[in-house]
């Protein structure tokens, strides 16, 4: 197991590589350049200008620039400079990064811990009034925009008299210290990120896992099974889930960077501190390496989803083994 671990992180380093490249390469490939807004400023002097460039590389081959970069990554941990926050990118980063693992961590559980056992319920209660109606919730899901459930949430609250909307702290409490009023705080708000946001990823998890299992619940080995006389819970989640699941588990690496760039719209709608509209200012604002070190910390973390993927797959399937 550890062998098959080390190998698949040695295997990351060729496509981080490349990752790199083709992230560099499209964003050199977008119009306009890096810094031209604080360029173009006619208070910026041309020797002011001409020092910038020269201090951040803009001056040389694209070539050039891409191993400079590389280089600052590999030797001291530096990602650039933002000009748009007139900061260095890592300490940008590590900011929003920490709410972006809270917010993404919490919404693959609470769509996880839902979508299963409902998922299970419905196959095996099938056409009764129950499955019919997560049937039913299972579309509004999957149809329902997650900014638009994000602004009917909103609504809800504010319609009820409600006011812990927008964010995931009331004012008084951001910057505070940690205290149990401010995790209560936090509860207040945040369960509306967890349903618009883990509402789509739900219902398509509950939905496929209702398939799956019904297939399965069909084959011969669970007639077999039962045909033996073992315990009708015995075949389901013995026999029946742990094959049904496995589609599913192989899905799990796409989510982590799937919460967090693909929900951009619903994030900045409910005013969330995460990487997401922190990656649309970058591109409005052609900030190179901000957008580029978002590229590539969405692509690390496919990777150790599909890593963890694995190992659950072998974890859950017995027949798979990692050598």
């Amino acid at each position: 197991m550890m062998n098959y671990i080390l190998r698949r992180f040695l295997y990351m380093i060729p496509l981080m590589i490349l990752i790199s490249i083709l992230s560099f390469t499209v964003i050199k490939l977008q119009p306009g350049e890096f810094g031209s807004q604080y360029f173009s400023n006619p208070r910026v002097s041309p020797e002011t200008v001409e020092n910038l460039r020269a201090r951040l590389g803009l001056d040389q081959p694209a070539y050039m620039q891409y191993l400079t970069w590389v280089k600052g990554i590999v030797t001291e941990g530096d990602f650039g400079y933002s000009f748009a926050y007139k900061r260095p990118v890592a300490e940008l980063i590590w900011e929003r990064m920490g709410w972006t693992v809270v917010v993404a961590g919490s919404t693959i559980l609470f769509t996880w811990v839902l979508a299963i056992p409902i998922g299970i319920f419905s196959a095996t209660h099938k056409y009764s009034i129950f499955d019919y109606v997560f049937t039913f919730i299972g579309f509004i899901g999957i149809s329902v925009p997650n900014f638009f459930m994000a602004l009917l949430l909103m609504y809800l609250v504010l319609s009820m008299g409600g006011t812990e909307v927008g964010g995931l702290f009331s004012q008084q409490y951001i910057g505070a210290p940690w205290s149990i009023a401010k995790v209560i705080d936090l509860l207040k708000h945040i369960w509306i990120p967890l349903i618009a946001i883990g509402t789509a990823g739900m219902a398509g998890i509950l939905r496929q896992m209702r398939g799956n299992l019904l297939d399965i619940l069909g084959e011969q080995y669970v007639q077999t099974a039962r045909a033996k006389g073992l315990n009708e819970n015995v075949v389901i989640y013995k026999h029946a889930v742990r094959n049904a699941i496995n589609p599913l588990i192989s899905m799990f690496g796409m989510q982590l960077p799937k919460l967090i760039s693909g929900t951009i719209i619903s994030a900045i709608v409910l005013n969330l501190p995460t990487m997401g509209p922190f990656f649309y200012d970058a591109l409005i604002n052609q900030d190179q390496y901000l957008v580029m070190t978002f590229l590539m910390f969405s692509a690390f973390m496919m990777l150790i989803g599909n890593l963890i993927a694995d190992l659950l797959l072998a974890l859950v399937d017995p027949r798979i083994r990692l050598d």
